[in-house]
């Protein structure tokens, strides 16, 4: 009788058959091939991809786009995950799947506030998600500690190092996880005692210093900033352009009127909660690198007396993986991103959920509970080692979710030909970064890309 994917009612199988099943992938595609060429044949030119990439945006924010991708060969590199995908399409790859980040750069890795009110640590930008090959976020990760290392200043020695360290630190927290009773490693949450598991101390003053500026960061004191009473029991958004606007009648009461439809895809337990705030207003609001150009709204909704909460609704497009890993369509693409957090993050958002406007799709979720960061191109040398580090381990944490722990530490071996293959080529996909942002920076010099730089003072 054929039980299908979700039964449970399979033979058991010993651990040790599962890791031999993971070595002999090991030796059909050994790691040392993840020391591969840094473009992909088929790949489009920097400019080219750029230009393409913008055609489904709000034209009127393209130029931010490219300001924002031309402040660094990194900022370059946090707006180009379809680029590297399109390198990454015909690479070697061990053959396990997990739902992968899609990209998992750097950056991508947050604080954020539990529902007990810990601060944790985790992938934090689902955009691009995907089952598709671990060793494609594995990559992204370590190219992106090279550029972010080489932005700060830090040394190549350095750059290398930190990689290396994020490739080792995936590899030996899998074989840990590969270990541990099922619920505890799908369970393992990364907060300030993790960064001592990963020898990352060096890192714990950044972390406590991120940490408290994230329990600041709550819907009470965006309302205070960004809000204003304009007559009674009422309150508006406060225009702050080019990045806060607001928006038409119609458009508010269409993202208004979502909300009814977002409520249904929340946890049963949280329907009450929501359902319990009344909607005050709706503004647009500029938000990432590689989001710009895309629709992003803020609910302000009204609670408890001055109660406020702000949520944000995210336009959802088709993962740019897809056509890289020949994924068919999504019935939803908002639903996809939120199934991807809900099945990689330990702990995700309590109000995280998808909506449709005017045909769009869209991911809502909290626009700040207690969100907060580590820049990685302001950490000095021994800091970004420390911080390769702690993001590799969190990765291998999101993988092992959706994918066995034991079949990956199976393929990824006690031995650093993982670690060396994989740092090496990131070094070489570093310098072909900075070429892509070289030519980019060229085409607008010529006039054929507007740019529009802002003023972060």
């Amino acid at each position: 009788m054929d039980r299908g994917e979700n039964a449970v009612s399979h033979a058991w199988v010993k651990p040790s058959e599962v890791f031999a099943r993971g070595r002999a992938l090991r030796e059909a595609v050994r790691p040392k091939l993840h020391d591969h060429a840094a473009l992909g044949a088929d790949r489009p030119g920097a400019v080219e991809f750029v230009q393409a990439s913008n055609a489904p945006r709000l034209q009127e924010l393209v130029p931010l786009r490219v300001g924002r991708m031309l402040a660094s060969p990194f900022a370059f590199f946090r707006g180009a995950a379809e680029l590297m995908a399109a390198d990454l399409a015909a690479t070697p790859a061990s053959g396990i799947t997990a739902q992968i980040c899609g990209d998992a750069h750097a950056a991508n890795f947050g604080l954020f506030g539990t529902n007990e009110g810990r601060i944790v640590m985790d992938i934090n930008d689902f955009d691009e998600t995907a089952p598709g090959p671990w060793e494609w976020d594995l990559k992204r990760l370590a190219v992106s500690l090279v550029l972010a290392g080489r932005e700060g200043g830090v040394d190549e020695d350095g750059c290398a190092k930190a990689a290396e360290d994020a490739v080792r630190a995936y590899r030996k927290t899998m074989n840990r996880l590969a270990e541990l009773p099922f619920l505890e490693s799908w369970n393992a949450l990364a907060d300030a005692s993790t960064i001592s598991k990963v020898k990352a101390d060096e890192l714990l003053d950044d972390f406590e210093k991120a940490s408290k500026k994230a329990r600041k960061n709550t819907s009470r004191k965006v309302a205070a900033k960004w809000t204003r009473q304009v007559e009674r029991d009422h309150w508006r958004f406060v225009e702050e352009l080019p990045v806060l606007r607001h928006v038409s009648e119609p458009t508010a009461a269409a993202v208004a009127a979502s909300l009814d439809s977002y409520v249904s895809t929340l946890r049963e337990t949280r329907r009450n909660l929501i359902r319990r705030y009344s909607v005050a207003d709706v503004a647009f609001r500029v938000v990432g690198t590689g989001s710009v150009g895309l629709r992003n709204y803020l609910v302000l909704l009204h609670g408890n007396e001055d109660d406020a909460l702000v949520l944000q609704v995210k336009q959802a497009n088709p993962s740019c993986l897809s056509k890289y890993l020949d994924l068919p369509a999504h019935e939803h693409d908002g639903k996809r991103v939120v199934e991807g957090a809900r099945l990689v993050q330990a702990e995700t958002d309590i109000l995280l959920g998808w909506t449709t406007v005017d045909g769009r799709h869209y991911i809502v979720r909290q626009f700040r509970n207690m969100k907060g960061d580590i820049d990685p191109t302001a950490l000095r040398k021994d800091h970004l080692d420390d911080y390769g580090r702690l993001a590799g381990a969190l990765l291998a944490r999101a993988h092992c979710r959706s994918a066995d722990p034991r079949l990956i530490a199976g393929y990824c071996g006690e031995d650093e030909e993982l670690d060396e293959a994989v740092t090496r080529y990131a070094v070489r996909y570093a310098d072909a970064t900075e070429a892509d942002h070289a030519a980019l920076t060229a085409a607008v010099q010529r006039g054929e890309l507007a740019a529009e730089i802002e003023d972060r003072d």
